[in-house]
């Protein structure tokens, strides 16, 4: 009953009284422009959190075939040991990046603990806008990787909470489907800049999408720690 209670409270203080109401065409169109405080920060939130993970992914990838230094046939066989072993080595920093997350975000709250970890992922990114050895490539996108996806998690968590009931599964569903066409975008954009050799372009395009994310997190109206 308390956490009904909690619920009735949030859903009023976004929409008014009634907000518990069953969604419909009118009840949408009379709540949309308190609406639209959420749902354009939690777009570029969506937005930010696939365009740098799969970008992070792609790029791991690229930088050790080589492919941001010029591709050919020969560097391409040559790289494929080290193709392998970066993959495997920054696959493990969804981990800490999933144990992170669960520790901060009862304890910072949801909007801190994402508005920093996206600014801890700029931090990895950002020496990457010149070319650097291997092993540091590696663990700067390990490092990095680490906060997207702890970014990942924290906002499948903030984000049915702040949507009220009447109107949670089209936010979240639209949120998403945002968020896919992030992930289509990033290797058009993004990755081709790597291959090419702008990287320092393709670094500064992700270092604008985590700012402007986390700018994004901290419009959020409310904050449903403990509620």
């Amino acid at each position: 009953m308390l956490v009904s209670d909690q619920v009735t409270e949030m859903n009023e203080e976004l929409l008014g009284p009634g907000a518990n109401n069953i969604f419909n065409f009118k009840t949408g169109l009379s709540s949309s422009p308190k609406l639209l405080r959420i749902t354009l920060p939690m777009w570029v939130l969506y937005f930010g959190n696939s365009f740098s993970y799969y970008g992070i992914i792609l790029m791991t990838s690229l930088f050790s075939t080589g492919e941001n230094k010029g591709f050919s046939v020969a560097s391409h066989v040559k790289n494929d040991t080290s193709l392998y072993r970066d993959v495997f080595i920054t696959i493990f920093a969804e981990l800490p990046g999933f144990l992170i997350s669960a520790l901060v975000v009862e304890k910072f709250g949801r909007r801190v603990s994402m508005a920093l970890m996206y600014i801890l992922g700029s931090l990895f990114l950002f020496p990457l806008v010149v070319p650097q050895n291997e092993a540091l490539t590696t663990a700067l996108l390990f490092g990095a990787r680490i906060w997207v996806i702890g970014n990942f998690t924290l906002a499948g968590v903030y984000c049915p909470e702040i949507y009220p009931t009447s109107v949670r599964s089209t936010g979240c569903g639209v949120a998403s489907a945002v968020g896919r066409i992030a992930g289509m975008v990033c290797p058009i954009v993004a990755v081709q800049l790597v291959r090419g050799c702008h990287q320092m372009a393709a670094i500064i395009l992700f270092e604008v999408v985590l700012i402007l994310s986390a700018i994004s997190v901290l419009l959020f109206p409310l904050e449903t720690k403990e509620r």
